[in-house]
């Protein structure tokens, strides 16, 4: 996998693409309608969400679509619903008929992306961490977008694969719009309050995503805060040499060279509250033990509903249509955090 951006230089000979989103009543898919209406080259041909059907677009999110309605569509319904690109933005394991209608009809989009874990660790599909893996995505045909809390981690982690001597370990912390929006004891902000909450710290779904991903163990500690969005990801590692703060920071500068949604702030502590809302990551608080010099952290922040799903979903799209993927985004140097 390359870091390298690469970014096309011309995108004159790119027509519009139709988008269809398949859940698009959560956090994510009303993030992905905001950002979609905003694309010069994509055009929102369906919206299908059951909870919200008939209901105006408008009504739940800031965006109108010329008054376009939320519509129901099963499975059997899906490939009379034609769109360039199709979106699945459901629960794990909720994608599996929709992908089945398709196959069954023969008329497969020109590209699918799958936002749950279903498809992360099959290699038919095209892993969409998309700093790390741009010339997979620019052929690809089925993208499986990262979990948020897997693109923190290897965000952080990737520089220093190739210098790791022992597992690392990754703490995370997420604002609760992570668990989605079925109300549980990870959401109710209510029940979060002055607190914070550790959760599945075995096996994790993420934990297993993120070492299937770097060909290496990892242990990862998920925790939920009473904030809405964003994630903070600590990671602690053990390398094969001791390090000086100037060759991380060098090793973190050359590795993102280029890639506008990442900023490598070195020493600097990134802050969680200042990722909200923005596209891309924050890379830094950089230390190392001094009476351990081999031993090193790396701090990520991002915000779990754009660089963590829709942001990324978007800038793997615009490498599968061929054009600067940044289209349709803002500069993760640019936006401001809300």
């Amino acid at each position: 996998m390359q870091a390298n951006p690469q970014h096309s230089t011309s995108t004159t000979t790119i027509g519009t693409k139709s988008v269809g989103l398949i859940g698009a009543r959560g956090y994510v898919g009303i993030e992905l309608l905001e950002i979609i209406e905003s694309h010069p080259l994509l055009d929102l041909a369906y919206a299908s969400s059951r909870s919200f059907d008939g209901e105006p677009i408008a009504k739940h999110a800031k965006v109108s679509f010329n008054g376009k309605k939320f519509e129901q569509i099963d499975p059997a319904q899906i490939a009379e619903n034609n769109a360039d690109i199709v979106i699945l933005a459901l629960p794990d394991a909720a994608a599996s008929p929709f992908l089945a209608a398709f196959d069954a009809a023969g008329t497969s989009p020109e590209l699918m992306l799958d936002l749950s874990s279903d498809h992360r660790f099959d290699d038919s599909w095209t892993y969409g961490l998309t700093e790390h893996n741009r010339d997979a995505i620019r052929i690809a045909s089925r993208i499986s977008n990262p979990g948020c809390y897997a693109t923190a981690a290897q965000l952080a982690l990737r520089p220093l694969l190739d210098l790791l001597s022992e597992t690392p370990h990754c703490f995370g912390v997420s604002g609760y719009s992570g668990a989605g929006t079925k109300r549980t004891s990870r959401n109710d902000h209510r029940a979060l309050k002055n607190g914070i909450l550790p959760y599945k710290l075995v096996n994790h779904t993420h934990e297993r995503e993120i070492s299937h991903q770097l060909g290496t163990p990892v242990r990862f500690s998920p925790h939920v805060a009473p904030f809405f969005r964003g994630i903070t990801m600590t990671v602690q590692a053990k390398l094969n040499q001791p390090v000086e703060l100037s060759q991380i920071e060098t090793l973190y500068n050359s590795a993102y060279s280029g890639c506008d949604l990442i900023e490598v702030v070195g020493e600097q502590m990134p802050r969680v509250q200042d990722i909200v809302s923005r596209d891309g990551a924050v890379i830094g608080g950089f230390s190392i033990n001094p009476n351990q010099p081999d031993e090193v952290v790396i701090v990520c922040t991002i915000d779990n509903l754009r660089k963590g799903a829709a942001s990324q979903a978007i800038q793997n799209i615009n490498l599968a249509m061929g054009c600067d993927e940044l289209m349709g985004l803002s500069s993760g140097r640019e936006q401001d955090g809300a």
